[in-house]
């Protein structure tokens, strides 16, 4: 099993605030969705997982040096952690998400994820 996943920096379309088009958000989410799955499915992230919360820690590297919010940055990976929950057969409402958004830049972007169990039973 890889450990993470990379997937793309999300969609402008994805951002909570843009006002795109009901289909066009639509289409942007499906396919963020669809890949997201089959990147866990290919990582080998449909196994048994830990009981209780799982912490998605989210390592974002921007295309550019613009300031980013992180709330928006999760809204906008809210799809694509759909699909990664639905390849490893768990139900999203377990994840603890860790979105941190770094300085250093990748072209194009891109969105690093681990998932790792509960540490501590207050977790449950």
């Amino acid at each position: 099993m890889n450990p993470e996943i990379i997937i793309q920096w999300p969609d402008k379309k994805l951002s909570p605030n843009v006002r795109a088009h009901w289909a066009t958000k639509s289409k942007a989410k499906a396919m963020a969705r669809r890949t997201a799955f089959a990147l866990a499915l290919e990582a080998g992230w449909r196994t048994a997982w830990p009981e209780g919360r799982l912490h998605v820690w989210i390592d974002g590297y921007p295309p550019d040096k613009r300031k980013r919010d992180h709330d928006n940055f999760l809204a906008s990976l809210k799809a694509a952690l759909d699909g990664i929950a639905q390849a490893m057969q768990v139900d999203d409402s377990r994840f603890v998400p860790h979105p941190f958004i770094k300085d250093e830049t990748k072209p194009k972007g891109e969105v690093r994820i681990r998932i790792t169990g509960s540490a501590g039973s207050n977790d449950k």
